[in-house]
């Protein structure tokens, strides 16, 4: 049996599945198991009663994490004319035009987080096939497609996030490094969960959270309380 999953196995043996844990008590817990040489990320994985196929069930939106993600975010940004210098001198890390959706068309996709101005979405259609599986092509609805580049560069560096369900009406996000101060932590976690109470789609009926699970990059899933998160006072 390997080092790694003996280590897991007695993680796992001092997780009780048939209790609900508080969420400060699973980021301890999760702290206290970490044990590997990396900052690890703090893990969501919301299961929502949610079923993506119809319009009115979908979940997409944008958070801005008040303590970051924790992770740099290398930006690109695809414009023209000025709007090129305005990129540059807000801190983009690649900028271009067509030139550099020649790039990407040739695999180059040295970035985390693609911003387009409006003017360009047509020239971009083309990289939707390359982009849109890694859920990096441009959309006003993430927040990607704007005019406002400056601003849209300085949230995605802080910590702004995209989220959206999967097929099975799952979320998966990374609120910060397991690294964090406790409060930092909490602070972020409960800023996407009322974002995803406040963005709930109007097709969802009944109870919208089926389970709520925390979880390290190398670490468990722990079961959380979604009452004692709403429920309690950060900041």
């Amino acid at each position: 049996m390997s080092k790694h999953s003996r280590r897991l196995i007695n993680i796992l043996q001092k997780i009780d599945k048939n209790l609900l844990y508080s969420p400060q008590e699973a980021i301890t817990l999760l702290k206290s198991f970490s044990s590997v040489n990396f900052s690890e990320t703090l893990e969501v994985h919301a299961a929502l009663a949610l079923d993506p196929k119809y319009a009115d069930q979908q979940l997409r939106s944008t958070v801005l994490l008040p303590k970051g993600s924790g992770k740099l975010i290398k930006v690109a940004v695809i414009t023209q004319g000025e709007k090129i210098n305005e990129a540059v001198s807000a801190g983009a890390d690649v900028v271009g035009s067509e030139d550099l959706i020649d790039q990407i068309l040739k695999g180059s996709l040295d970035f985390d987080k693609l911003i387009a101005t409006p003017d360009v979405m047509l020239l971009i259609a083309k990289l939707g096939r390359i982009l849109g599986p890694r859920g990096l092509m441009p959309s006003p609805k993430s927040g990607t497609v704007t005019n406002d580049i400056k601003n849209a560069i300085n949230e995605f560096k802080a910590g702004k996030l995209e989220y959206k369900v999967d097929r099975t009406g799952v979320l998966h996000v990374g609120v910060g490094k397991l690294d964090f101060d406790l409060n930092d932590l909490m602070l972020n976690l409960k800023v996407l969960q009322e974002s995803i109470d406040k963005n709930r789609p109007s097709g969802s009926k009944g109870k919208y959270w089926k389970s709520l699970y925390l979880s390290s990059t190398m670490g468990p899933g722990i079961p959380i309380n979604i009452n004692l998160l709403r429920d309690s006072k950060i900041g």
